[in-house]
């Protein structure tokens, strides 16, 4: 069964650990050294009869006229997160099956998450700040009586793969933990270990808000500087998921005052202006886009495309089979 791969040439051996590859091989006929960067450079021929893509970041898009010169396609499979921008709507039409591996993606995500909002309860990138300034103890045990993780209310926004992941993650800790979400009910959020709030009553209850809700028109500026403002005096915001989430012109706004602090790992735009005053400002800690799968994390989402593939041999619905109505919410 001809398969190829579409993404980034780098990629292939990093998200296809040997194992991984040899179980591929076994599977199908595929080539790890022949990978599509541009469609219109491909010959009809080596088109016509494929029937299974691998995609990653980097994937050429994969619109009708993509589509028309692949007429064996079976299935997409994306080795990454988000399918939105390089697979057109006309695969779903055509009965394409597309997969994503999002739920892979999601485990190093979440772990980011949980590692960040333990050391924003405990202040630790504030204080690691403030003592390199000093240079001298600093009153921990009097002078800070705020820090701790013990009974803190944490506040998760969308019940996502990932915000699901993170109440998981967050069950064996002292929190009080709240959620919101349109989409769920009070007794679903209860099963997820969570209290189900509307957003303007999780800002103001939360000391720590993560956020994991798509970006979408609705949600995009989700938090705009009426939002912001409801976040009590010495919260942490922690974005993981998209920057338009935010109004960051709000946002530096708001952080310019000191009153509570961020956690970025995303932003609008990204990356900033060299010149952003984010960077700067001893209350914003920000990483260049590193809670998803990265290094040896990558090989979690090749392994998950092998098993979708060999799903879908095997007649089975793959996990994280992408259906038309989900990629409307999708991030």
């Amino acid at each position: 069964m001809n398969t190829l791969f579409a993404l980034d040439p780098a990629l292939v051996h990093k998200l296809f650990r040997p194992a991984s590859l040899a179980r591929l091989e076994s599977l199908v006929d595929i080539d790890p050294d022949e990978v599509i960067t541009d469609f219109r450079e491909v010959p009809a021929a080596a088109l016509s009869d494929v029937e299974f893509l691998i995609t990653g970041w980097g994937s050429p898009t994969i619109g009708p006229a993509e589509l028309d010169r692949m007429p064996a396609l079976r299935a997409i499979l994306h080795a990454a997160g988000t399918v939105k921008g390089h697979v057109d709507a006309d695969a779903w039409h055509r009965g394409i099956i597309v997969t994503t591996a999002a739920s892979a993606n999601a485990r190093p995500v979440a772990e980011y998450t949980l590692a960040m909002i333990l050391l924003a309860g405990k202040r630790a990138f504030e204080l690691s700040r403030e003592f390199a300034v000093s240079r001298h103890p600093l009153p921990i045990a009097t002078g800070y009586p705020a820090i701790g993780n013990a009974g803190r209310t944490v506040g998760i926004v969308g019940a996502s793969r990932i915000g699901r992941r993170v109440l998981d993650l967050l069950r064996p800790f002292d929190f009080d933990l709240l959620l919101t979400d349109p989409t769920i009910s009070a007794a679903e959020a209860r099963d997820l270990g969570a209290t189900l709030v509307g957003l303007d009553e999780l800002l103001e209850r939360s000391s720590i808000v993560s956020l994991h809700a798509p970006m979408t028109p609705a949600t995009e500026h989700m938090l705009d500087a009426a939002a912001l403002a409801r976040i009590p005096d010495g919260a942490c915001l922690i974005n993981t998921a998209r920057g338009r989430l935010i109004d960051h012109d709000a946002l530096r706004a708001e952080l310019r005052t000191g009153r509570i602090s961020a956690i970025l790992d995303v932003t609008d735009p990204e990356p900033l202006d060299e010149d952003d005053v984010l960077y700067t400002l001893p209350n914003v800690t920000l990483t260049p886009h590193i809670a998803g799968a990265a290094g040896n994390e990558l090989a979690l989402l090749g392994d998950m495309v092998t098993e979708q593939l060999a799903q879908i041999l095997a007649g089975t619905s793959p996990v994280d089979a992408i259906s038309f109505e989900q990629l409307a919410t999708m991030a």
